[in-house]
């Protein structure tokens, strides 16, 4: 009996090690993503985007924002054109780079 706990904590900690390792690499990709497509509006003064990192930008956007903004990101929404304008981007490097904004402008939020 002690040995099928033992194995099922080494189970239980290698699995959430892969998912931190998972996590962190989706974190690298949605950064790079984000400094090479999005950085360029949403780091300007130049544009009407909203500035990565200025929770005050963000402030009026819907508390689904995290779904709402893949979608936005995706398809684009207002002056953004879909995919930040770079068609060849993948939908996991679109969501990784939202996630990667979310996460640094709203370190705070829990997110999926």
């Amino acid at each position: 009996m002690h040995i099928s706990r033992l194995r099922c904590g080494v189970l239980c900690l290698v699995f959430s090690s892969g998912l931190t390792m998972a996590q962190s690499d989706r974190m690298e990709d949605g950064r790079r993503a984000y400094e090479s497509h999005c950085k360029q509006c949403h780091e300007s003064d130049e544009t009407s985007a909203p500035t990565t990192r200025q929770e005050s930008d963000w402030a009026e956007r819907s508390k689904l924002w995290e779904a709402v903004l893949f979608e936005h990101a995706e398809k684009g929404y207002l002056e953004m054109p879909a995919k930040g304008g770079a068609e060849g981007m993948s939908e996991y490097e679109v969501e990784a780079a939202a996630e990667y904004m979310v996460t640094v402008t709203h370190p705070e939020m829990l997110h999926d």
